[in-house]
This record gives structure tokens, C-alpha cells and sequence, in this order.
């Protein structure tokens, strides 16, 4: 992953909470992360999964990934090709758990209110800038640790990689 990103807008509200980011009722019969990515907001847009390309981004509004602490639902999200997700707060466990599985977290109140369903944005998450057609925000780059992680492709990964294992 370079220290940028760049897709199309797929903007939801306030409080998307787990259940609607992968549904609660296959968190214990679904294992693979492909067959989670099949099920990613389904609960908050059924067309979702037909209408999603890699690379795109969800940018959206107060306390995203709130409710209960399943990494179900950041795992979904980057297996059905989104490259980030931009809220104006996420919730502490949910911001961890995106990184703990490489998907890129962003806060910015700003770009999230500017920011529309369709449009094209480019995060570079090294120097903290977001820019949409609606201008350019700024966000707190991301620490070098967090950058290593992130594009190591999550915790599990960069971990092994730092030891020398494959």
C-alpha cells in the first residue's frame, strides 16, 4: 500500500452501529473473511455488496462502528475492497479493530460533512490530508506505527513481519 488511497464516496449517517456493518446473526457461522465481505452492510444498504468496488471508501457521520466489538465488521469491510473509512468519531474499539486488520481509519468532522456519496477522494494518511471536490482537509497523520500496520495489511502481519516470519 503506498502512503495514499484514492476511490469513490459511499456516505452513511450517525451511529452505523456492528450489526448493520456485518450483520450479527453470522457471527458464529461465518468464518471465512471472503464470505463475510458477501454479507458487508447488507442491514444498512442491501445493494451494497452488488454496487461496491475495491478502492472505494465509506465516509460517514458520529460514533462509526459503535456497538458491540466484533472485528467481523472492519474484516468485511476491507475484504470487499474499501480502502478506508473516513467518520467524524468512530468507536474506540472499532477505530483499533480497523487497524488491527489494515483498513485505513480517519477522523475528520470537516470532510465528512463536505464530503458526498459519489465523489472522488484521495487520503494521503502519511502527510494527513484528505482532498474531495469539496476542498482539502486536514487530519492528524497517522503515527509511523500505525502507518507500518495499515499497510502491512493489519496487525498479525506486520507482527510477523518485524520477528522475520512469514
Amino acid at each position: 500500500m503506498s502512503e495514499s488511497v484514492a476511490g469513490h464516496v459511499w456516505k452513511y449517517g450517525d451511529n452505523v452501529n456492528t450489526d448493520v456493518i456485518f450483520p450479527g446473526k453470522y457471527t458464529y457461522t461465518i468464518n471465512d473473511p471472503k464470505e463475510m465481505a458477501k454479507h458487508a452492510m447488507e442491514d444498512e444498504d442491501p445493494d451494497f455488496v452488488k454496487k461496491v468496488k475495491a478502492g472505494d471508501i465509506i465516509v460517514a457521520g458520529k460514533n462509526f462502528g459503535c456497538g458491540s466489538s466484533r472485528e467481523q465488521a472492519a474484516i468485511c469491510l476491507r475484504e470487499v475492497g474499501i480502502r478506508a473509512v473516513i467518520a467524524k468519531s468512530f468507536s474506540r474499539i472499532y477505530f483499533r479493530n480497523c487497524i488491527n486488520v489494515g483498513l485505513l481509519a480517519v477522523t475528520s468532522a470537516e470532510a465528512a460533512d463536505a464530503i458526498q456519496t459519489g465523489d472522488e477522494v484521495t487520503i494521503n494518511f502519511a502527510k494527513g490530508l484528505i482532498t474531495a471536490p469539496a476542498g482539502t482537509f486536514k487530519f492528524p497523520p497517522l503515527p509511523e506505527m500505525i502507518l507500518g500496520i495499515v499497510k502491512a495489511g493489519g496487525l498479525i502481519p506486520y507482527t510477523r513481519k518485524r520477528l522475520g516470519k512469514s
